[in-house]
């Protein structure tokens, strides 16, 4: 298909209801940029489709046409995952991607440290809470 990357862009944004022009205050760009990228007058660069997957909960590989929507457990809202694999994974996306954004703002090394180190004071929390208590 020619354009996938447009006709996935418009079909995603015509699932959550909302305009370009809604779309493109969400990503801080134009509403003609999204009008383009929709008809395959133009493609986002590297931080807009970072911003893509980010507001529309997908990943890169379903945007560009890769993936199906559904071919992973992550993408699939009825698979049962453990919470930990959830936190790996996050944590893996959060150390091996450096464009990553917080609210549009660009997460620098330190920033992604920092997330890190709160997960795993999550999951050591939750390890601690779920313990059966030593016999005695």
């Amino acid at each position: 298909m020619k354009n996938q990357l447009g006709n996935t862009i418009r079909s995603l944004r015509k699932k959550l209801g909302i305009t370009q022009s809604e779309l493109a205050a969400k990503l801080g760009i134009s509403s003609s940029a999204v009008g383009m990228y929709e008809q395959g007058r133009r493609e986002p660069d590297n931080n807009t489709i970072l911003k893509l997957c980010s507001f529309f909960g997908i990943t890169s590989d379903y945007l560009l046409g890769n993936e199906a929507e559904n071919s992973t457990k992550k993408n699939n809202p009825d698979s049962s995952r453990e919470v930990s694999e959830v936190f790996d994974e996050f944590t893996q996306t959060l150390l091996s991607q450096q464009c990553l954004m917080f609210d549009g703002i660009p997460l620098n090394d330190e920033d992604r440290g920092k997330i890190v180190d709160a997960i795993n004071v999550v999951k050591a929390l939750i390890n601690q809470q779920h313990r059966k208590p030593a016999e005695g």
